[in-house]
């Protein structure tokens, strides 16, 4: 293969909505340049290589026409359209690709683009930059600009194949593609005549995308607000992805419930094995595996201790699928069967859980924050039953349950930062429910429910007149956890 092929056998769709063959020469506008004046020899893009999986290349992948797993170019140039549709006249976003994190030295860490980045692009790539500039009233009218690393066949026998210039444009729908290398003089060419540039770029010593668009002199605004109202309400392709993921992530907690474990680490190791191997691209974030005690500190992440066959064990563990996650948190007795205690504190959790999930739906018209308050006053009352008093004094609700009964969930696990948890949930919102009791070994609270600790979480996308639970394959009545021993 030599450097910048052009890739004549992939169907693409642009965002005007024009189905063509992509044969334009590498640096070129797709729209305005359909490369009639061009002698090139075609190659299939399954003689390619690209930055990440296509259809040609990972059938076994990715069906014709997604960019990721379960969303398709038409999706991702329907999101660039709405973000531009949002901006002012004029208005462009500019969006910088993550970084490549080292572990130590030489050793990076596996490489995750941006989310945000991600969703509008589906480009996977490191030492990208991506401007979307509102070219009109109607919707649909927008430029979409990717800055890349060109190809480079030397580079790329050291470092893996990456996808160029041409695929930015014949793959990933860009209407130009320009060399990252000359974003220097290329990008304060591009920002001219905006009214205004959305962005959370910053100037700092890794790159000199902030300084530049300070060179411009024109007024800059968040882009995050624009890009979290557009996220927070989750596709039906992305409801799909979130779907699979927890229900691969529930079967893989629920099996992991049937066995006996005496460590917390090989429970960790199972359930990272688990989602790997049965489809997904593995763990969504760094489980919680906590026995006894441990199960009271809330990201208590360590899990390197062994587990007492007369305590319980709180996993909070999922995979991510598409780049969409799962949330789940179980606990079970680590012996197959609960003490009286541990059954009447964790049914009093349950039944707080299934209270508050039966509310995400959008004709209740209740925020996070409302359905929080109906958790607190649902495990006040649960616990009061079970002996524990003066709940209405001082600390001690905070002590008991100190966190928050849900967040947004979606691309990222704790999903649209910044967007607040008063808004009244909508169908396509997808959020966590999970309350939980934490014990302290303290005086105010019963002896025999001390050092207990019980959470039940799962991920819920809101529709109109019910909830649908993304993760109802991990059981969680008692009698059923019970039975899988």
């Amino acid at each position: 293969m030599t450097a910048e092929q052009p890739v004549a056998a992939h169907t693409i769709h642009t965002p005007r909505g024009v189905v063509w063959k992509g044969e334009c020469p590498l640096a070129h506008s797709a729209r305005t340049n359909p490369c009639r004046n061009y002698s090139t020899t075609s190659v299939s893009a399954a003689e390619l290589e690209f930055g990440q999986p296509v259809h040609e290349t990972h059938p076994h992948i990715l069906k014709a026409g997604e960019i990721t797993q379960g969303i398709t170019a038409q999706e991702y140039a329907d999101r660039r359209a709405k973000l531009a549709f949002s901006l002012p006249a004029d208005g462009v976003a500019v969006l910088a690709a993550a970084d490549l994190k080292y572990r130590s030295g030489a050793v990076f860490f596996p490489y995750r683009q941006e989310s945000n980045f991600l969703y509008l692009t589906g480009f996977l790539e490191q030492d990208s930059l991506a401007i979307i500039r509102k070219t009109g009233p109607s919707l649909g009218d927008y430029d979409f600009t990717l800055f890349c690393r060109p190809k480079d066949p030397r580079a790329e026998q050291w470092s893996g194949p990456w996808s160029g210039l041409g695929a930015a444009v014949d793959v990933f729908n860009a209407d130009e593609s320009a060399d990252i290398n000359k974003v220097n003089s290329l990008l304060p060419q591009l920002l001219r005549n905006a009214s205004k540039i959305h962005t959370d770029i910053v100037p700092n010593a890794l790159t000199n995308f902030g300084s530049l668009m300070q060179s411009t002199g024109i007024s800059t605004s968040p882009l995050q607000p624009l890009v979290n109202s557009l996220r927070a309400i989750k596709s039906p392709a992305e409801v799909a992805n979130m779907r699979h993921a927890g229900q691969i992530s529930g079967r893989a907690i629920t099996s992991a419930m049937r066995r006996p474990w005496s460590y917390e680490k090989d429970l960790h190791n199972y359930l990272d094995y688990a989602f790997t191997q049965s489809g997904l691209s593995g763990p969504a974030y760094v489980p919680v595996v906590a026995g006894g005690a441990r199960g009271c500190m809330i990201h208590y992440v360590h899990n390197t201790r062994a587990l007492e066959q007369d305590s319980t064990v709180l996993v909070d563990a999922g995979g991510e699928y598409g780049f969409y996650v799962t949330d789940i948190t179980r606990t079970w007795p680590v012996s197959g069967k609960f003490t009286p205690a541990q059954r009447d504190l964790y049914q009093a959790v349950l039944k707080v859980q299934r209270q508050c999930v039966s509310l995400c739906r959008a004709s209740a018209g209740l925020s996070l924050d409302e359905i929080h308050r109906a958790a607190e006053t649902g495990l006040r009352d649960q616990l009061t039953l079970l002996g524990f008093e003066n709940l209405h004094k001082g600390d001690a609700m905070d002590t008991l349950f100190p966190h928050h009964v849900g967040h947004y969930v979606g691309l990222d696990v704790h999903d649209v930062p910044g967007y607040g948890r008063s808004v009244a949930l909508k169908k396509g919102h997808c959020v966590t429910i999970e309350p939980g009791v934490y014990v302290p070994d303290d005086d105010r609270f019963p002896k025999h429910f001390r050092g207990m600790a019980v959470r039940i979480e799962d991920s819920v996308c809101v529709d109109d007149t019910a909830p649908l639970i993304l993760t109802t394959e991990a059981v969680k009545e008692v009698d059923d956890i019970e039975a899988l021993r």
